[in-house]
């Protein structure tokens, strides 16, 4: 039987289309919400939202099975197809996206390129199991994009953001972005989670036992990654609401090159896999890791970096607002290509 997404899960859009209604109108009748988070920060953190967007990676970071992640290293043809489509194609193309849609708007430009750079660690496993994806391959490619991520990410930040541009003669693109800034916010909203997640599975499995850590406590916490977006996307939204009601063509600009992008990676990696003779359950379990984006890091990196009141926040906001929709017509085509080439499986 083809599972099912969750209540919470299905309608994952609309709730973040109601909380940015709801934060825009907070912002309209309170003007000193912002005031009052501003005055809630340490430096460049601002303590709710960085609260809000820890407890958002915690979740899908305590699922993953770390003791699983030397196996993924056997089969070398996926891991290596895997590694070259998140690390190499994924973050090329969207550079290349940015450029061609957003040369004009720099800032815009930076938080695509952002995005492009945060690989999946959360919503994947959803998809994947929505597309009959093996749900152990996912979670070790997961962990492996997890450690990769924590220690590459600043460097690709870097390298995409600072070298690239000027290197190829961007003159319209002038945004500078420190490595020990990007490794600052990488150990704060990636790294506090990810310890959190590996401790607490380490130590509630070997005090409570697989089964209950499986059927007890993550489904418990399971939702608190949803309740952590929605609370960070109505601050957000309720500190830019107006911003956002007066460029609405801006959200379209921004959203067509990630809606090219995510079917792009998709059937770029479906058919990659396909030619190299992947199965199924592997192909689409690399195929939905290589296409979805983790934008919780990629908000947080944009945050602390450029400013919560900054474009490229701004273009982080809606990256989910397309992935999500995205996403499940992509399943849907994963399905149906499983019939077309793997009859059998």
């Amino acid at each position: 039987m083809q599972p099912k997404l969750k209540f919470l899960d299905r309608y994952l859009t609309l709730w973040i289309s109601l909380a940015m209604a709801i934060g825009m109108l907070l912002g309209y009748l309170f003007p000193s919400i912002s005031n009052i988070t501003n005055a809630s920060s340490i430096g460049t953190t601002n303590i709710p939202l960085a609260i809000g967007l820890i407890l958002m990676m915690y979740p899908p970071l305590a699922k993953v099975d770390y003791s699983l992640l030397p196996k993924v290293f056997t089969d070398k043809k996926a891991i290596g197809i895997s590694l070259i489509l998140n690390w190499v194609i994924g973050p090329i193309l969207m550079f290349i996206l940015a450029i061609l849609f957003l040369r004009d708007q720099p800032d815009y430009m930076a938080g695509l390129i952002l995005i492009g750079l945060a690989r999946c660690i959360a919503m994947v496993i959803v998809w994947n199991d929505l597309g009959k994806g093996n749900r152990e391959y996912a979670a070790l490619l997961i962990a492996l994009n997890s450690i990769f991520q924590i220690f590459s990410y600043s460097f690709m930040v870097w390298l995409f953001i600072n070298i690239l541009p000027n290197k190829l003669g961007l003159a319209n693109f002038n945004v500078s972005v420190s490595i020990k800034d990007i490794t600052q916010s990488v150990l704060i909203y990636l790294g506090v989670p990810f310890l959190a997640g590996f401790l607490s599975r380490y130590f509630l499995i070997k005090t409570k036992g697989k089964d209950w850590y499986n059927r007890k406590y993550i489904p418990a916490i399971s939702p608190i990654t949803l309740y952590a977006l929605l609370f960070t996307i109505l601050l957000m939204f309720s500190l830019k609401g107006d911003k956002i009601l007066q460029l609405p063509f801006d959200v379209i600009k921004i959203a067509i090159p990630l809606i090219i992008y995510f079917v792009l990676m998709f059937f770029t990696s479906f058919f990659i896999n396909l030619y190299l003779k992947v199965p199924y359950d592997k192909n689409a379990a690399i195929a939905f890791t290589a296409t979805g984006n983790n934008f919780e890091l990629a908000i947080a990196v944009s945050i602390a970096v450029f400013g919560i009141h900054s474009p490229q926040a701004f273009v982080g906001v809606i990256g989910p607002l397309v992935e999500v929709p995205i996403l499940i017509l992509l399943v849907r085509a994963s399905l149906l290509l499983k019939q077309k080439f793997y009859p059998q499986q």
